[in-house]
């Protein structure tokens, strides 16, 4: 249901009545400011702004004539209007209506992106705070390091959205201008003052410059912007499947109830979601390539950045808002198995503890060459031991790799028993965790 509802919100942005209404907000705003400047009598200027309309059946029709979708437009509000229309569009290009009208499309739906991303970080702190302590293996290259928490990993995807909030908040001030400067940019006819008025009226910001259009490195950084966000939230969806791997089997996604998993293979609980997330995640990074060519048009403007615009602009923003939300939904709902976790810690019949062993060494006056030869050769016999199948654990619950060392003669003149089974304690991983919280989440 959220998945849905987030759809609809977002995609109500791009519609057709969407844009002509922004077209229609800019015209509107443009003619406050003549009239406040005194250029048009102010009679004429509220009876546009309470009369105006447009009609989309009759746009298409005359667009069919002049293939021209401004002139379309324009043609179709002043047949809503009398005599005051000769002041609707009245020093402008089409650019500056469509261009700014745009800036309100991108503003609004880069609002919703906004607060989808601090409702996934409230969601991911949630499950952080849950798990702070819940140990897991840590993996390096896909094998077996050194025991960390569920929740750390969490930590560090809520810092990495924080850092997507923060460049999604910029972005919104670089996308968030207007232009009424002109067929070139040149005010010629027209004031500054009327672009100022303008985007005031809109709430956004003039561009300091602009030739026919706003320019396109804006519009780049918003692509961008999404992209790497979009990336992010990939690599969490990777993580997440990598979990639910039944080899792994450590999180899931929520199985619900009558849910099927396969049309062949009725035992199947397959990460659905998040492959979806992984693919939606390839398409938002793909508009990078068409905003950031749409950059370089020729002299003061061409129409080969608006073919693409049409789709990579609503496209972007409605697949971001639907990924956001459904991810929000798999964390919220991610089922965990700490047991697992743990079982998987276990299962190098202790070797994630070696580096503990070997950073002892050079305490008691080992050298770190020595010390990381004793510490590997007993690693490796306990590898293949695991090869042939060996328990991981003895009679009374020990590891494999504990009873190595204790066995070895050299290791045990440097090291006492009660040294070496110190280096088998847990909470020497966990002792900062409270720390690393406190940094990532300002508490």
């Amino acid at each position: 249901m959220v998945d849905r509802y987030a759809r609809k919100e977002m995609a109500s942005k791009w519609t057709y009545q969407a844009k002509y209404q922004a077209w229609l907000d800019v015209e509107k705003a443009v003619v406050k400011a003549w009239g406040k400047l005194g250029k048009i009598p102010q009679e004429d200027a509220d009876k546009i702004v309470k009369s105006a309309k447009f009609d989309i059946k009759r746009i298409d029709e005359i667009e069919a004539v002049t293939r021209h979708d401004l002139i379309a437009f324009t043609t179709s509000v002043a047949e809503s209007l009398g005599e005051e229309s000769r002041w609707f569009h009245y020093g402008m290009t089409s650019s500056d209506t469509i261009d700014t009208a745009v800036a309100l499309q991108m503003k609004d739906s880069l609002v919703l992106i906004i607060e989808d991303v601090k409702m996934l970080m409230k969601s991911i702190k949630k499950r952080a705070m849950e798990h702070k302590m819940t140990l897991m293996v840590g993996r390096s290259h896909g094998i077996h390091g050194e025991p960390i928490t569920f929740g750390l990993v969490l930590a560090i995807w809520y810092d990495e959205m924080a850092r997507h909030l923060e460049n999604l908040e910029q972005t919104m001030d670089i996308i968030a201008v207007g232009q009424v400067s002109g067929a070139m940019g040149n005010f010629a006819h027209a004031p500054l003052e009327l672009e100022e008025y303008t985007c005031k009226e809109l709430g956004l910001k003039p561009a300091p410059v602009s030739n026919q259009i706003v320019q396109r490195d804006r519009y780049a950084r918003l692509a961008t912007a999404l992209a790497l966000m979009a990336s992010s939230i990939e690599k969490f969806a990777v993580q997440i499947r990598h979990w639910q791997r039944t080899e792994v089997y450590e999180c899931e996604e929520y199985f619900a109830k009558g849910q099927k998993g396969s049309s062949a293979m009725p035992h199947k609980r397959n990460p659905i979601l998040t492959e979806n997330i992984t693919g939606l995640a390839r398409m938002i990074r793909a508009y990078v390539n068409p905003a950031m060519e749409n950059v370089a048009l020729w002299h003061e403007r061409d129409i080969s950045h608006s073919s693409t615009e049409r789709f990579w602009l609503p496209d972007a923003f409605i697949t971001s808002d639907f990924m956001l939300h459904r991810m929000n939904n798999v964390i919220a709902n991610l089922t965990v198995y700490p047991e697992n976790m743990m079982k998987n810690l276990n299962l190098t019949g202790g070797l994630v503890f070696s580096q503990r062993v070997l950073l002892e060494l050079p305490l008691q006056g080992v050298s770190r060459e020595n010390a990381y030869k004793t510490v590997q050769r007993n690693a490796m016999k306990v590898w293949e031991e695991i090869q042939q199948g060996r328990p991981t654990t003895n009679e009374n619950g020990e590891s494999l790799y504990l009873n190595h060392l204790l066995a070895d003669e050299e290791l045990r003149s440097k090291l006492s028993e009660e040294q070496i089974r110190e280096c088998f304690n847990y909470d020497y991983y966990t002792k900062n965790v409270d720390a690393i919280f406190k940094r990532v989440f300002k508490q």
